[in-house]
């Protein structure tokens, strides 16, 4: 059970982690990684660090590696902002909760596809397609009706 303070020093944890690995850490390995959740133990000596990355199982497992060569960096800086008689010593675990949902989105997408209940994929657009289409509208002439409250505003004056 999760009581107050352990929940704070989580939060913490997670904070200062994730600002870590976005701004501080130089290490090419880590890449794509996003802080899911920590789980501090009761007694503020260990916590499990769990962590999505994306991409294949090689640079899931190399940003793993490259998480743990870091750790004794990203302890320091938990030290530095919680102030507890103990530095939690960090463990990270790999995530794939997020890669499961978005799979089982993408199924269960298809199935209402199947059924009927939605339709096909025509409606969704691609970012490639919604790019196209913004650069289609800033490409695109203005006339002389845009222009047509400006210049009756103009005469009124």
């Amino acid at each position: 059970m999760s009581t107050r303070r352990t929940a704070k020093a989580s939060r913490a944890v997670r904070e200062v982690i994730s600002t870590a690995i976005l701004f501080e850490l130089n290490d090419p390995r880590i890449k794509n990684v996003t802080v899911l959740d920590v789980d501090v133990a009761a007694d503020m000596r260990s916590a499990k660090v769990y962590v999505s990355v994306l991409g294949d199982e090689k640079s899931q497992q190399l940003s793993l590696h490259g998480l743990n060569s870091a750790r004794g960096y990203l302890q320091k800086l938990v030290a530095d902002r919680i102030d507890t008689r103990y530095t939690p010593i960090l463990t990270f675990v790999l995530d794939d909760s997020v890669k499961k949902s978005i799979e089982t989105s993408r199924l269960l997408r298809e199935l209402a596809i199947e059924r009927g209940e939605i339709p096909p994929e025509d409606d969704v657009v691609s970012d490639e397609e919604l790019s196209a289409d913004e650069a289609d509208e800033s490409d695109s002439p203005t006339t002389d009706e845009d222009h047509s409250d400006d210049s009756e505003s103009r005469e009124d004056a």
